[in-house]
């Protein structure tokens, strides 16, 4: 009978002892910095995802965005060189080459450099996370920039609010080893009308749109992209089939790019990179990124 009572008391122990480990949520992961050069984070396990073939070009490859890329390679070689270095905000039209120029930048001052620069792309959705983010980077040895691509917010989201603190680092300071680069399409980061309605039903209507400005303050830098220009449009794609060697004459390229630009509606990096791939996929040539 006592072994019995016993059995059921381990039983009811383990049961408890299990409620516990999962109100307590999975242990932090190990993270190895050497399995990768870029990473996404998931804040689930606290884990950083190791990424061993990004989605990425050579810098080389990249038009019509001559100043912007030379301020942000700058920016990037003296955070990696551990100087001081901004926080930057991307911004400006579709498909020009934003988040392509953040990565292959990374790439291009990593390999000039030899410095042990690490990218970890945040989503969107998981930006409440930073703080914990930043507590386990400030700890380490890297130099990190936390990227996040296609950044805005929407009415209600008060999900900038942890992004404005980690920008910051609150009464710390952001961490030396730590930059935040983010893509948008949006300058101020939230929408008209999101400011709109914050400065209609505030006591001080001022101070409310000055609350939501203030976060695209916490960057530094501000970069802008702007719609490309035919000349602009044609020389990417002359880069690409160069640099892939697709051997197609330039008059008929041109002619190719120009039409599939108008069905698209409009010229962007994007639309050139959509249309080099058509053009290889045709012709039964791989395009082998970096």
């Amino acid at each position: 009978m006592s072994d019995d009572i016993n059995a059921q008391v381990l039983a009811e122990i383990r049961r408890l002892a299990d409620a516990v480990e999962r109100l307590a949520g999975p242990p932090p992961a190990v993270n190895d910095w050497n399995a990768a050069d870029c990473f996404v984070w998931v804040p689930a396990n606290l884990k950083l995802q190791p990424v061993p073939r990004p989605n990425r070009i050579a810098l080389t490859l990249i038009r019509g965005v001559d100043h912007v890329r030379d301020i942000l390679h700058e920016n990037t070689l003296r955070f990696a060189e551990g100087y001081p270095a901004n926080n930057v905000l991307l911004w400006g039209a579709r498909g020009m080459g934003k988040s392509s120029l953040v990565k292959a930048v990374h790439e291009d001052v990593r390999s000039v450099t030899g410095v042990s620069l690490k990218l970890v792309e945040v989503h969107r959705e998981d930006i409440a996370s930073l703080p914990g983010l930043l507590d386990i980077l400030k700890s380490s040895a890297q130099r990190v920039i936390l990227f996040c691509d296609d950044l805005s917010f929407d009415h209600d989201d008060t999900a900038y609010k942890s992004l404005k603190a980690a920008l910051d680092g609150g009464i710390e300071g952001r961490p030396d080893n730590v930059l935040f680069y983010a893509t948008s399409n949006r300058r101020h980061l939230l929408p008209r009308n999101m400011m709109e309605n914050e400065q209609s039903t505030a006591i001080n209507p001022s101070e409310a749109v000055e609350e939501k400005v203030s976060l695209s303050d916490r960057f530094g830098l501000w970069l802008g992209f702007h719609k490309c220009s035919q000349d602009d449009y044609l020389a990417m794609i002359d880069g690409y089939a160069t640099h892939f060697e697709l051997g197609l004459d330039q008059s008929t390229l041109h002619a190719q790019a120009l039409e599939w630009a108008t069905t698209r509606g409009g010229r962007s990096g994007r639309v050139a990179w959509q249309y080099i791939q058509d053009l290889a996929g045709r012709m039964r040539k791989p395009l082998d990124r970096i």
